[in-house]
C-alpha cells in the first residue's frame, strides 16, 4: 500500500507538473500573442505618430508660408498692389511679351478698377509674367476713365532723397491725387546714396533699355517699385554710371549734362514701355528740357494725347549754358537759340534751360503760399519777368500743403490727449504736458510761445532776442527749437542760449518726433521765420494744431510785406493776411489777453481750414490738368 501511495504521489505530482507546463505553455504563448499584439499596436501607434508628425510639419510650413506671404504684405495696401501689377506691366513691353498698345489697355484696366484688380491679383503677382498675362486677358472689363494720369519728372522725392521743397512736394501732391481717384507715378534718377529701404517691391526689369545722348543710344538699367502707395522707376545708365553715383544731388560743373541725360532717358522710357499719360508733369530747370524735347522730338511717338505742366519752386536757378550743348540730347541749337524760344533774356549768347521748359510747357505752375502771381512777375523772376509776363496767361499760383495723416491733433498719436475745434480740453492737457517735460513751472493759463527755425543764420538775432526778452518780461513761456543738423548752428544757438537766460525760456536742440507735434500742440503761438516756409511747414502745422502763427519780424516788416492787392492769391495767404499776417507778437498777446473771445474764434476758425495737400494746392493742379487736356 506504501508503494501505491507513492505511485499515486509521483502520479500525482507528474500531473500537477504536466499541469503546470500546460499552464506555462499556455502562459507563453499568451505572452508570444500579447507580445506580437503590443508590437502591432506599437507600429500602429508609430504610424500614427509619424502621420502626426507628418501633418504637423505641413502645418508648420503652410503656417511659416503664410506668415511669410503676410510678411511680404504688411504696408501693401491696395494702391500698392495695383502698382506692382502697373509696373510689371512695363516689364514685358519691355521684354517684347505684350505691345505698347496692349499695355495701354492693361493699364487703363487697372486705373478703372483699381480695388476688384487688388483683390484679383493679390495672389497673381507672386507668379510669372506668362501667367499674369494670362490673367489680365482674362481680367477683360472695361469702363469709362474717370480721373488723369500724370507722371512726374523730378529729381528728387520724399522720403527717398531730399533737398528742399521739391521732395515733399512731389510726395504730398501725388498722394493727394491718387486720394482723389487720379493715377501718379514717379521717374528718377537711380542715385547711389538713396535709401531703398523705403521702396516696395524693389526690382530690376531684366529687359535692356536704351536711350538717345551725345550722338548714340546708350544703356540703362531700370528699377521699379512703390513708394508711400506712389509707383516709381528708377533710370540708372551704365555708359554714364557716373552721372548719379555722386555724394550729392545738385552742384556739379556738369549739371547740365546730367539732367539732360536723365530727362531725355524719361522720355525715351516713357514712349518704348508705352505709356500714355494725359499729363507730364515736370519741375525747376533740371527737367524743363522735357518741354522742348517732348515737342520737337516725342509728341509724334504715340504721345499725341499727352500734355505738359511745368512747376517752378523758385527762380534762383534757372541754368545757362552753350547753345550747341542741346544737341547732346538731340535738339538743334539754332532752332531753339531765339528770342521767342531758349535764348537768355540777358545774356543773348546763351540758352536759358527754365526759361525753354516755360515757353515749351502748357502751363506753368509757380509754387508760392503767399505772394501773388503780379508780385512773382514783379519782384521774384530775376531777368525771366519778360517771358512770364508774355505767358501769364499760363501761369498759375499754387501753396505748399502739409501732410494731414501725419499731422493731425484729433488724431495724433504722439500726443497724451487728442483734441479738435469742436472738443479744446486736449490742448490743455498737451500744454501742461509739455511744460512738465521742459520743467516749466506754471499752469495751463501761462500763454506758451514756439518757435522752430532751420538756421539761425537766417534770423535778424538782435530782433529776435528783444522779441523774446519783451514776451518774458510779461510772463510768457517761450521754446526755441532749433531743427538744423548744422553743427554750427548749434553752436550759435548755445551762444544765443547763454544771451537769453530766463527761467521762462527752453532750448531743444534734439528734436524727436514726438517732441516736435507736443510743442505744435502745447503752444498757443508759434513764431515763424516766414509765413512762406515749404520745407518746414511751420505756419500750416500751426493753424491746424490751434496755435496762432505770428512772423518774427518788426511790424514795419510785416506791413510792407502785405502791401501786395492783387487778388490771385491763395486762399491761404488771404487767410493769413487776414488774421495773423499783420501781426507781432506783442500785439497777439494783447489780443490774448484784452480780448480772449475773439482770439479763440480766430484760432477755431483756423483749425477749421483745411491747408493740406489735398486741399487748395491739389484743386489747383487738377484745374491746371483739366485746362490743358482741353487745348
Amino acid at each position: 500500500s506504501e508503494g501505491l501511495d507513492n505511485m499515486e504521489i509521483h502520479q500525482s505530482a507528474n500531473g500537477e507538473l504536466e499541469v503546470k507546463r500546460n499552464d506555462i505553455g499556455r502562459l507563453f504563448i499568451e505572452a508570444q500573442q500579447n507580445i506580437f499584439y503590443l508590437n502591432k499596436q506599437r507600429l500602429v501607434a508609430v504610424e500614427e505618430l509619424n502621420k502626426a508628425n507628418r501633418e504637423k510639419q505641413l502645418l508648420l510650413d503652410r503656417i511659416e508660408r503664410l506668415e511669410a506671404e503676410k510678411q511680404a504684405g504688411v504696408g501693401k495696401d491696395k494702391l500698392s498692389l495695383c502698382w506692382e501689377l502697373l509696373l510689371r506691366i512695363d516689364s514685358m513691353v519691355l521684354s517684347g511679351m505684350i505691345s505698347a498698345g496692349e499695355a495701354s489697355d492693361f493699364r487703363r484696366l487697372v486705373m478703372d478698377h483699381k480695388v476688384i484688380v487688388a483683390d484679383a491679383f493679390n495672389e497673381i503677382l507672386q507668379k510669372k509674367d506668362a501667367e499674369l498675362l494670362s490673367e489680365l486677358l482674362h481680367f477683360s472689363d472695361r469702363s469709362k476713365k474717370s480721373g488723369f494720369h500724370v507722371i512726374h519728372i523730378c529729381t528728387e522725392m520724399s522720403p527717398l532723397v531730399s533737398v528742399g521743397s521739391l521732395a515733399t512736394y512731389v510726395t504730398g501732391l501725388s498722394c493727394a491725387l491718387q486720394r482723389k481717384g487720379h493715377l501718379v507715378e514717379v521717374i528718377l534718377p537711380k542715385y547711389a546714396f538713396m535709401d531703398l529701404d523705403e521702396v516696395q517691391g524693389l526690382q530690376q526689369i531684366k529687359a535692356g533699355f536704351y536711350s538717345y545722348f551725345n550722338g548714340q543710344q546708350h544703356g540703362n538699367r531700370i528699377w521699379t517699385g512703390v513708394v508711400s502707395g506712389i509707383g516709381v522707376s528708377f533710370i540708372e545708365p551704365l555708359y554714364y554710371s557716373s552721372f548719379f553715383s555722386r555724394e550729392k544731388v545738385y552742384g556739379y560743373s556738369d549739371d547740365f549734362e546730367r539732367f539732360t541725360y536723365f530727362s531725355r532717358a524719361s522720355l525715351d522710357y516713357i514712349v518704348k514701355s508705352g505709356k500714355q499719360p494725359d499729363v507730364l508733369h515736370i519741375h525747376n530747370w533740371e527737367t524743363a528740357i522735357v518741354g522742348p524735347l517732348f515737342w520737337d522730338i516725342h509728341v509724334n511717338q504715340g504721345l499725341g494725347g499727352t500734355r505738359i505742366l511745368l512747376t517752378c519752386h523758385d527762380f534762383n536757378s534757372q541754368c545757362l549754358e552753350q547753345p550747341d550743348k542741346l544737341s547732346l540730347c538731340g535738339l538743334d541749337p539754332p532752332r531753339l537759340h531765339r528770342p521767342d524760344r531758349l535764348q537768355d533774356n540777358t545774356k543773348t549768347h546763351l540758352v536759358n534751360i527754365l526759361k525753354g521748359g516755360i515757353v515749351y510747357s502748357n502751363k506753368v505752375v509757380i509754387v508760392s503760399s503767399m505772394n501773388s502771381k503780379g508780385r512773382i512777375i514783379s519782384s521774384f523772376s530775376q531777368e525771366l519777368k519778360p517771358t512770364l509776363s508774355i505767358h501769364q496767361d499760363k501761369l498759375v499760383i499754387a501753396p505748399y500743403g502739409f501732410d494731414n495723416t501725419t499731422w493731425d491733433p484729433s488724431k495724433d498719436n504722439f500726443l497724451p490727449e487728442n483734441y479738435s475745434a469742436e472738443d479744446m480740453k486736449g490742448k490743455t492737457v498737451c500744454k501742461v504736458a509739455l511744460q512738465q517735460h521742459l520743467a516749466l513751472s506754471g499752469s495751463a493759463s501761462s500763454i506758451l510761445v514756439g518757435c522752430f527755425f532751420a538756421e539761425l543764420s537766417d534770423i535778424d538775432m538782435e530782433n529776435l532776442k528783444a522779441v523774446v526778452q519783451n514776451a518774458t518780461r510779461r510772463g510768457v513761456q517761450v521754446i526755441l527749437v532749433e531743427i538744423s543738423k548744422s553743427s554750427i548752428t548749434n553752436t550759435k544757438l548755445e551762444s544765443f542760449q547763454e544771451l537769453l537766460k530766463d527761467q521762462n525760456v527752453r532750448f531743444i536742440n534734439r528734436l524727436s518726433e514726438a517732441i516736435s507735434h507736443l510743442v505744435f500742440a502745447g503752444s498757443d503761438i508759434i513764431l515763424c521765420q516766414s509765413f512762406h516756409e515749404p520745407d518746414l511747414q511751420v505756419p500750416l502745422k500751426a493753424l491746424k494744431y490751434g496755435a496762432a502763427p505770428v512772423a518774427v519780424t518788426s511790424i514795419d516788416n510785416i506791413s510792407r510785406n502785405f502791401v501786395d492787392h492783387d487778388y490771385e492769391r491763395t486762399k491761404f495767404s488771404q487767410f493769413i493776411s487776414s488774421n495773423f499776417g499783420k501781426m507781432s507778437l506783442s500785439q497777439a498777446l494783447d489780443e490774448i489777453e484784452n480780448n480772449p473771445s475773439r482770439w479763440n474764434r480766430k484760432i477755431l476758425a483756423a483749425m477749421a481750414m483745411d491747408f493740406s495737400w489735398d486741399a487748395e494746392c491739389c484743386d489747383v493742379h487738377v484745374s491746371a490738368y483739366t485746362a490743358i487736356k482741353k487745348l
